[in-house]
């Protein structure tokens, strides 16, 4: 997604690369204060990052994976409970489709390796990784985690890079930062903003990478996509998405991308990528839950709710 201020005069722009993405911050203001105030804000983008990466062996997350099968279990902190508490939600409210248990099938859908060779994973590698895979199988006490199984990974994906848009947006506010925007990969946070000011996105054509398949004028809340458009793979002439069925162990088809609008971009997030997921049933969960959406199919075909 790419978003430009409208009915603001004034921006100080602040571009820069956390969680494995590159991120923007805008302000409706260019006052002496701005750069300070950004620099906390990316603090707190690095501070997210350092205890939730799963590429960093120093992190929380990193800590729960490595000691999965040990026996042992992992202390949390109230942040990390909640994140944990919101994964739980997820789970149940996508029937099983968004676990966050399922790190390891990624081991197995090596895009980079497989496209290279042309072939794809082994039957009975994806079948012995799903063993491993099942947010019912972790066991947890007030302040604990445990991964009974040796090999067993969480991952976040989904979840942190927009619960870290909404840190951001809330430590903004607190410094009297706004208006102003937090972008995160494509993930969009507002904050202090209200009814008399807007920001125009726009919303990706996963087809064409070089113009917008919609625009949106947002007043507030957290707007997220999900969807194949960036990471994929051709394999044998077919496209697979880096999306992928925890329940299969194979990547979800449907459509290329959904995006959904929320008052928090963590609950943005979750629900475009459990839409993804869902497939055809995607849109009428959507409708249940009165969350603005717009839906990009296969053939290019935009349809939602969102205006």
């Amino acid at each position: 997604m790419s978003a430009t201020p409208s009915d603001l005069d004034v921006v100080f722009r602040h571009r820069f690369h956390a969680m494995g993405s590159p991120c923007e911050i805008l302000l409706a203001s260019s006052d002496h204060h701005s750069p300070a105030i950004v620099q906390r804000l990316e603090l707190e983008l690095q501070r997210l990052e350092a205890k939730y990466s799963r590429f960093q062996s120093s992190s929380l997350l990193s800590a729960i994976n490595q000691s999965a099968g040990s026996g042992k279990s992992v202390s949390v902190d109230e942040e990390t409970e909640r994140l944990l508490d919101y994964a739980d939600t997820c789970f149940k409210e996508s029937s099983g489709l968004f676990d966050i248990t399922s790190g390891c099938l990624k081991k197995i859908w090596n895009y980079n390796d497989l496209e290279d060779r042309q072939v794809l994973p082994d039957e009975a590698a994806i079948r012995k990784a799903l063993e491993k895979v099942g947010w019912e199988k972790v066991e947890r006490k007030p302040g604990e985690i445990l991964l009974p199984i040796k090999g067993m990974e969480i991952d976040f994906g989904g979840i942190v890079k927009e619960y870290a848009a909404d840190c951001v947006a809330g430590l903004a506010d607190n410094l009297g930062a706004g208006p102003g925007m937090v972008e995160l990969g494509g993930d969009i946070r507002l904050f202090d903003t209200d009814k008399s000011r807007s920001w125009q996105v726009g919303i990706r054509d996963p087809h064409d990478a070089y113009r917008p398949a919609a625009t949106v004028r947002l007043q507030q809340g957290g707007l997220a996509t999900s969807g194949d458009y960036e990471r994929y793979s051709v394999i044998q002439g077919r496209r697979y998405s880096h999306i992928l069925n925890p329940l299969t162990g194979w990547p979800v088809e449907g459509f290329s991308s959904v995006s959904v609008l929320a008052d928090q971009c963590i609950v943005a997030g979750s629900a475009a990528s459990i839409a993804v997921m869902k497939g055809d049933e995607g849109v009428a969960w959507l409708k249940e839950l009165g969350l603005p959406y717009l839906c990009i199919d296969q053939a290019g075909q935009v349809s939602g709710t969102m205006t």
